[in-house]
């Protein structure tokens, strides 16, 4: 009885949401990241649990976010994978899981981040929407269409925050 109730008192309680999202499996350290992708501050006044480097079996430590309220757009989804490829998307109703995703970097990424090259003809005053391909996931690489710059994860989340 001891041990059980000791188990207990160890055991990381984050209570189910009723409506909302759940981001599972982010890379470890990212939760942060993907909250100001999605612009939550905590004065939206949804419920928000971050749990972070949580042991995961697959990933070995992992973070998750849940958003009361909230579902997500498909531009977030695809800004999200760009930092954390591995993450599963799952929409709660009434307390259930009615979808359930993993996030999938497309093969082009088109509007969602700029290159950060400055002679790079997408910085200039052309109407050019910015567009890279994916090189490689993991480490993430993308490739500029227009200049041929490659852009690395830290690359990728200056962009995402310069036009925040």
């Amino acid at each position: 009885m001891v041990e059980e109730r000791e188990a207990e008192e160890r055991t990381l309680r984050v209570a189910k949401i009723r409506e909302g999202t759940v981001i599972d499996h982010i890379t470890a350290g990212y939760a942060l990241i993907v909250l100001r992708i999605l612009g939550i501050t905590g004065r939206e006044g949804h419920t928000v649990s971050v749990a972070m480097n949580v042991p995961s079996g697959k990933l070995g430590k992992k973070d998750i976010v849940k958003i009361e309220g909230r579902e997500l757009s498909r531009e977030e989804v695809d800004r999200i994978a760009l930092v954390a490829p591995r993450a599963t998307i799952n929409i709660i109703r009434d307390y259930q899981v009615v979808e359930k995703h993993r996030v999938k970097l497309p093969e082009v990424i088109k509007n969602i981040i700029r290159c950060l090259n400055p002679a790079c003809i997408t910085n200039s005053r052309e109407p050019i929407e910015p567009m890279f391909y994916v090189i490689s996931e993991e480490p993430l690489k993308l490739k500029c269409h227009y200049c041929g710059r490659i852009m690395e994860r830290q690359d990728v989340l200056t962009s995402l925050f310069e036009e925040q």
